[in-house]
This record gives C-alpha cells, structure tokens and sequence, in this order.
C-alpha cells in the first residue's frame, strides 16, 4: 500500500481535550476522528488493527467450539419488556419509536435477542451444550463520554452466549471462555489480570473482568501480594476480621459542640478515628435506613444496593428525612436506639468500646457495646465496605494491593436469569422440559485498541505488537520522488514483500526526510526498511526487525528473508 494514496492525517500536537496517551496517539497517528461525543469514525489505519483485534477474536472463539450469528442492533421492546429491563435500564439504554409507534432499543447488549432465537430453535438436550458469539455495533448512551474510544457510546463489541443442561456442563463452557480470553489478551502481548466482578446490569451471580494494566485505567484491581486472589474494588474483600474484644468501659454521652465529621469527633475526644463508627442515613424502601461503618472505611455503594429493603438506585437520604427518622441531623446520628433498619458493617461489627452519635444534636455516645448497649442479630452484619491498601488478604494470602486497569473483557454467569424469565426451555433426556443454565462472555474490540496503545507506546508514538499493526513493515523511501533509484529499489521491495504474503506501507510521499521519520515513529510499525541513495550507493538498506533493535545494513535482496 502506498501512503499517498492512503488517508493517513497525522498530527503533530495532540487536540485539545485529549487526555490520556490512547486517545492523543489515535488523533494523531489519524486512526480516528471524532463525529460527535462519544461517536467515531475509524479511519484505514485504526480499522486494519480493528480487523487484526477481530481475526484473532474469531480464532480464538471458533477454536472454543462457539458459532458465529450476527443479530439485529435495533431491537424490540417487547424482549426486553419480557425479561425486565426494559423499565430497570436506565438513561443508558436509547429508546426509539418507528413510524407504527412500536417501541424500539439500540442494543447495548443481546442476552434478550439470544434467548428469543434459542426458545425458537433448540429444542432438544441433543443441541446443548452452545455457544453463539457475534462482533457487532453496541451504543450506550453515557452519561459523560470520556478517554476516546475507551468510554465512547458506540463501541464495536464481541458478545457471545452459551446455553447448557446442567451446571456441569456451564462450568465446562465458562472456563472454556475463561481460557479462550486469556489466549486472545496473550496473542494480543497484553499485560493482564482476571478478577472476581460485580454483575452489574446483567445479572447472574458471579462473573469475572478481564483488566489490561494501565495507570491511565478507570478501575481499581484488588490483589493478594502472596496469593491468586483478585478483584475489582466493587467485588473485592478482605479477610475477616479477629472476634470482637470483651467490653472494658462504661456507657457514656458526651457534649461534641460543632463537631460533626469523625476526623472532629476523634480528635476533639482523643480517639483513633478506627475506634468511632459512622452512621450514613439511605433511603429504604419504606424510609431511611443506616447503615454502619468503621470511621477510616468507606461504603461500597455497589455492595450497599445489594441489602434487601434498598431504595433502587442508592442514594442518601435528604436532611429532613434523617431528622424525623432520628431526631438528630448528619453527624450526630447513631444505631443505639434507633427505630429504622440498621446493617452494620462487618469490621465495626467487630468493635468493643466505640464512639458513636447519641441521635441528639451535639452529642456522641463512648464507649459503646455490641450486645450490651444494642442488639446486633447476624443478618444485620456484612461486607459493606471498600478495601484498602494494606488490608489483610482472603485465605492468608498476605495483604491486598491495588493496581490500575481498563475492563477489556467481562465473562457472566446468567443461571435462568434471562431463560425463566422468557420461557426459554429444551426437552430433556426424560422428555421433560427443563430450562437452560445461560452464560454471557463481552470483549470490548474498539477498547482493545485503545488498552492496546496504551500498554504499547514512548514518547515518540505507536509501538504496535506485530499481531496488531495495520501493517507489518514500513518502507520509508527517502527522496522518493526525486531519486530514480530510490523508486525503483523501493517499488521492487513493495512488490516483493506484498507477494510473499508480507503487509507493507511504502511511504512515498513528497515530503522531507524528518517529516517522513517523524510520521514513521508515530505510526509505530514493527518493522521498518529506510531506503534511501546513499545506502543503495553502497548495496545495502537499513532494516530493523522490531521494536528496541537497531538498524542494520541489508543488501535489498536480503530484505524478504531478514524480515520473514
């Protein structure tokens, strides 16, 4: 291919707005360019790496045993309806009506069109286990499109869905997928970790990401530093904590004037925050509830959302709820004596002696008791917290770090989520009909480029892994236009290679020799031959294998051969 005849619209200075390096890389090696927020369009560079994401993909899932659909991106109302989601998806979803007035979505997801095509087609446990997988257009309609393509709201996507007749057979099909994942991100050289995961959206019960690491990463990675266990912060736990001490003081109230944040509480009564607990009023169901954590921990709202009786989605309650619930405002307010639902975390579950608000203005409560001074039943007690760095880890693992990563990849465990909920059923080996356990596997293909640059870039641009570049040698032809020479020698290796099978970018353009080496380390193509007079003068161009080597003095019909 010849870049003059290729749009190719560099940059030399990143575009306002661009913040992290994918997203100024992308700009200005011209793989994108913006249409609206959120909205791209990929130029012919980005859309080979597109394709070369998307081949490797495809051998991986084939050699999984998945097959290959393509469904609708617009889709009815009436599927999602049927399984729920339709009233639970919130803003994110695009809603659209035709000209009937007939209720439509643009698809950020397909487990409903899945479960539509499996309830008319399968019939029998003969057919089971499948898996169906496409790679298709998604739109999601963020709320804050950010970072390029690695939060944008159209995103090309590869989604599959597997159905099986028993939990075995899932579980053979999920780490299947959990494997074929790891094979793609390994082609792909990618520095990565799978991690325990909320479901989120998508329900089912448990669920694994897959993270390329990067400090440019809008995730947080929970990790054992003597053990496997990791996980993302909304999922990730720490080891319990040691039996509750044997109470050693006496139940007091004490005047707190004008304190009302835990750092205040603790200092003004010379305690360590860890041994105060705070009271955070949420809007329940029926009114407010509180729920209580340690004074150095933080609410995990994602784990908080899962306590039954949760208002949906999470949020505080107003001040003028907590005063007619307590009596008291924010941060003065406590369980001891409470009269709404209360669930404590388990770390301040596991303190003797606390301080507390007294639910009066002003006031806190010392030396406070579980037990004693307010009954705590077992069902009020769970993990309700963030981690922290430096927290024990699960099963002795040693202590929990945190590394950064973008979320490339989420693998679920439906159960009959979807299946019940659509009447979707096969006949089993008694002729009974029984419905399919459901699993559902996403990798994120336009994110992938994006996790791609970022893991693979320096200071002067791209450095694209060879399963990965547009192309896989650029011939940078110095004078081209100019030197016969040069053309004819850089013409011939452009035959050459392009017959053996070898993708090559002949840069031919009329531009300076800075110009074209600035553009060439830019670009970042593995492998590069510079052609100029000079060196043909003495028999020989310059070639570099790969990334990190040096150039070397190649006679040109060496070239095919040192490059294979």
């Amino acid at each position: 291919m010849r870049q003059s005849q290729l749009l190719i619209p560099t940059l030399k200075e990143a575009p306002a707005g661009a913040e992290v390096a994918s997203h100024q890389l992308m700009l200005r090696a011209g793989l994108v360019r913006q249409v609206a927020a959120g909205l791209y369009t990929w130029l012919p560079l980005g859309l080979r790496v597109i394709r070369r994401i998307e081949a490797i993909i495809r051998e991986e899932m084939d050699r999984s045993g998945a097959q290959e659909v393509l469904m609708p991106v617009v889709q009815p109302a009436e599927l999602w309806q049927e399984s729920g989601r339709w009233e639970k998806m919130g803003p994110e979803l695009a809603r659209l009506a035709d000209r009937h007035e007939r209720d439509f979505c643009l698809g950020p997801t397909h487990e409903e069109v899945i479960t539509d095509l499996f309830r008319r087609e399968v019939h029998s446990y003969r057919q089971l286990p499948c898996n169906f997988y496409q790679i298709q257009t998604k739109f999601r309609d963020e709320v804050r499109p950010r970072f390029g393509v690695m939060r944008a709201r159209e995103f090309t996507m590869k989604d599959a869905y597997s159905f099986a007749a028993d939990q075995a057979s899932f579980d053979a099909t999920y780490r299947e997928m959990h494997d074929c994942y790891s094979r793609i991100l390994r082609r792909m050289q990618l520095d990565f970790r799978a991690v325990e995961a909320d479901t989120g959206n998508i329900g089912g019960a448990n669920s694994h990401e897959f993270h390329v690491l990067a400090e440019s990463g809008e995730d947080t990675i929970a990790y054992a530093s003597e053990g496997g266990y990791a996980a993302n912060l909304e999922r990730a736990v720490a080891a319990p904590p040691p039996p509750r001490p044997t109470p050693g003081e006496t139940l007091r109230e004490v005047a707190t004037p004008g304190r009302t944040t835990i750092a205040e509480v603790a200092q003004f009564l010379e305690v360590p925050v860890g041994r105060c607990v705070k009271a955070l009023a949420i809007g329940g169901e029926d009114g407010p509830m509180l729920l209580i954590l340690r004074g150095d921990h933080e609410l995990n709202a994602i784990k908080a959302q899962k306590l039954p009786g949760v208002k949906q989605p999470l949020e505080f309650a107003s001040e003028a709820d907590i005063r007619t619930a307590t009596g008291a405002g924010p941060g003065s307010i406590g369980p001891v004596g409470a009269e709404v639902p209360v669930f404590v975390d388990r770390e301040a579950a596991a303190l003797a002696d606390f301080v507390c608000g007294a639910n009066r203005d002003g006031h806190h409560l010392v030396g406070v008791n579980w037990g004693r001074d307010l009954l705590l039943d077992e069902a009020q007690v769970g993990d309700l917290r963030n981690v922290a760095v430096g927290d024990p880890a699960p099963n002795d693992q040693g202590e929990l770090q945190f590394l950064k990563g973008i979320e490339v990849g989420h693998i679920f465990q439906l159960g009959d989520t979807y299946s019940q909920a659509m009447g979707a059923s096969f006949l089993d080996r008694e002729g009974k009909a029984s419905v399919p356990i459901m699993g559902c596997y996403g990798m994120g293909v336009t994110r992938l480029v994006a996790a791609v640059i970022e893991q693979h870039h320096d200071a002067a641009g791209l450095r694209w892994p060879e399963a990965l570049a547009p192309f896989d040698v650029h011939l940078v032809a110095l004078n081209y236009g100019k030197s016969e020479s040069v053309r004819e020698a850089a013409d011939r290796l452009l035959a050459e290679l392009s017959a053996a099978g070898i993708e090559a970018l002949l840069d031919d353009r009329p531009e300076r020799p800075g110009v074209k080496f600035a553009d060439a380390d830019l670009l970042g193509l593995p492998k590069r031959v510079v052609i100029g007079e000079r060196g043909l003068k003495q028999g020989c161009v310059e070639v570099r294998a790969g990334h990190g080597r040096d150039l070397e003095q190649v006679a040109p019909a060496e070239v095919k051969a040192r490059l294979c």
